[in-house]
């Protein structure tokens, strides 16, 4: 928590839009493909996003919730409800996959967080949260559209040294 704390200060005091890039991301556990191409009116006036997939095709629907609603509605305050969520200056059009890998990749090494680190991984940092708050596999692996509940287990990292800890202080 204190480096996603860092990285989000790190990112405001550099651009708002890449703040919330980052905010959006490990909150709403979509993969950057599917956020990238959101508009203002996407977001702004409902409770929940829904999205067609571009990895799976499925059509998702999903709550935002109070946290990022109140990150959204500060953000949109002055945009017009056609603008993309993340515009790109080039043109009319949002960012590229490329320049939001820069982003959090950038963000991530100047703050100090190793190994590699990319858009892919707000999506994982969702997770692992999730579940570290929730401990429900099932609920994440639906959230995520995974086949079964260790692939979405390995996915945010919750491997044999987690596992190793958590059995070193059960007892009956």
């Amino acid at each position: 928590m204190e480096k996603i704390m860092e990285i989000k200060n790190y990112l405001l005091r550099r651009s708002y839009r890449d703040y919330f890039l980052f905010v959006f991301g490990i909150n709403s556990g979509l993969r950057i493909s599917d956020i990238l191409p959101l508009r203002v009116m996407d977001v702004k006036y409902t409770k929940y996003l829904i999205i067609k997939e571009k990895k799976t095709g499925n059509i998702r629907k999903t709550i935002i919730t109070p946290a990022l609603k109140s990150e959204i509605e500060k953000y949109t305050y002055r945009m017009a409800d056609s603008e993309y969520l993340f515009p790109s200056q080039k043109g009319n059009k949002p960012i590229s996959r490329v320049q939001a890998w820069q982003i959090i990749h950038n963000a991530a090494k100047a703050c100090g967080v190793e190994g590699a680190i990319g858009t892919h991984t707000l999506r994982k940092t969702f997770g692992y949260h999730f579940y570290q708050q929730t401990k429900d596999v099932a609920m994440l692996q639906y959230i995520f559209g995974h086949s079964s509940p260790s692939i979405t287990l390995r996915y945010i990292g919750i491997n044999d040294d987690m596992v190793d800890k958590a059995l070193e202080k059960f007892s009956l």
